[in-house]
């Protein structure tokens, strides 16, 4: 909850970063909040696993990252400040958490979306050592692009 003004105003709330995400920019502070709390919700719930990525030096949050256990299988979603793309910080929060992931017992599966114009997260998750499946047509839902599902890639890694 402490990290709630650093989200808001570094990447919760740009237009940019949220476009292809499911959720619409946060208009306010209260917003962040209150996704916050859902995220600790979540956690202690056992139903999702988010982690905000901050950089070693100073332990802002840049972002976050998080992960979505269903039976054999997970999901991995992700966000970052617009200022930090490119950096490689996502690939390696990815990386870290598709490892941790398939190396628990239970889970044989790690997957992840991206819309298919998003070019970049798709390079991120490749270069993550994801796979490229396929398409999953009329899929996503992102509000700040429209009403209509828009296609996605999907992404796995197995063991």
């Amino acid at each position: 909850m402490d990290d709630a003004e650093v989200i808001f105003h570094g990447y919760a709330r740009d237009p940019e970063v949220t476009r292809f995400l499911t959720w619409t920019p946060h208009l306010s502070l209260a917003d962040t909040r209150a996704f916050l709390r859902g995220c600790v919700d979540d956690w202690r719930g056992g139903s999702r696993f988010p982690w905000a990525i901050t950089l070693g030096f100073d332990d802002v949050s840049i972002g976050m990252i998080d992960l979505r256990p269903a039976g054999h299988m997970a999901e991995v979603g992700y966000v970052l400040a617009r200022e930090e793309w490119g950096k490689g910080y996502m690939t390696e929060a990815l990386t870290a958490v598709v490892e941790a992931a398939l190396a628990l017992p239970a889970i044989y599966r790690v997957s992840a979306i991206c819309d298919v114009d998003n070019l970049a997260s798709a390079r991120v998750m490749e270069k993550a050592g994801m796979t490229r499946e396929g398409v999953l047509k009329r899929f996503l839902l992102h509000p700040a692009m429209g009403q209509a599902p828009r296609d996605a890639f999907c992404y796995a890694k197995t063991r």
